[in-house]
């Protein structure tokens, strides 16, 4: 308990100082260095031997960070410059041209590396990244240097953060009823049901205190389908969460990694947050639009 607790603190400061300089290329290093821990995690548990997936895999998911928007080097590397490197090439063209790159690693060492670790490697290097990207994206996504994206990113944690802590505290206290023994045999309906009252509360609160300091509040039509999405997210990040459990049952591993002392990997404490992201993103362009 202790090493956890000591591990959370130590989380917790890197969170203040990230957003602290929100608004520099600190976060997207950050983001980088987790996305590319994450790729590597997922590629190790599944017991991938090719290099080239190992080494290409986790340096892709680290790039992609940088190419997540045209501010992700502001100040230092100006936006106007950036966005033509950014969509100089589409997307698609990239993502085919590393799908195949695999390929072709799979058969200069078809002894030894399968179908499957491709599609392994796709995954820890393309979606797992597009979802860490998110957290840049949502800073931008209403402007630069805007509070409203920092907001959106704290939500977005609490949907999947805050209700896996709150499902965890509740479940030791009044868990009874076990929601899927045979992926995570510690989750209770009880627990489930507690992390999001306790999540959903943890918004509110943060609603409440961004109105109170943020420069300008947010409008009531904000807040209503900020509060009304927030169950939805919370479900799917007990998703995200069960769907890791799914993938380290199947690679017969207890954690995804070691980097955080007590907590085990990044995966495992981000797996959750895998889904509320890129969904949190989605209803911020609605609420734009």
């Amino acid at each position: 308990m202790k090493q956890r607790v000591i591990t959370a603190c130590s989380l917790l400061a890197l969170l203040f100082i990230v957003v602290w300089q929100i608004n520099t290329p600190l976060i997207t290093v950050v983001v980088a260095l987790f996305a590319a821990v994450a790729a590597n995690e997922i590629m190790q548990c599944a017991k991938i031997t090719n290099k080239f997936l190992l080494i290409g895999g986790t340096a892709v998911a680290a790039i992609i960070q940088f190419f997540a928007s045209e501010t992700a080097l502001e100040p230092f590397v100006k936006a106007d410059y950036w966005d033509g490197v950014v969509n100089y090439v589409p997307l698609t063209v990239y993502l085919a041209a590393l799908v195949m790159a695999y390929f072709i690693a799979m058969l200069a060492d078809y002894a030894h590396t399968k179908f499957e670790d491709v599609a392994i490697a796709v995954v820890a290097s393309v979606f797992v990244p597009w979802a860490f990207s998110m957290l840049i994206k949502l800073r931008d996504v209403a402007g630069y240097k805007t509070q409203f994206g920092t907001l959106l990113i704290f939500y977005a944690f609490i949907c999947a953060m805050g209700t896996d802590m709150g499902a965890q505290l509740t479940g030791m206290k009044f868990g009874k009823h076990k929601m899927s023994p045979n992926i995570s045999p510690k989750k209770t309906w009880e627990g489930a049901i507690g992390g999001m009252v306790i999540g959903f509360a943890l918004n509110v609160v943060a609603i409440v205190l961004y109105n109170c300091f943020a420069g300008k509040p947010l409008e009531t039509r904000v807040i209503v389908i900020l509060l009304v999405a927030s169950p939805f997210l919370q479900v799917l990040s007990m998703a995200g969460d069960l769907s890791a459990s799914v993938l380290k049952r199947n690679f017969d591993v207890k954690d995804f990694g070691k980097i955080f002392p007590g907590h085990g990997g990044v995966m495992d404490r981000f797996d959750s947050s895998m889904f509320t992201l890129p969904i949190t993103y989605a209803i911020a362009l609605f609420i734009l639009n």
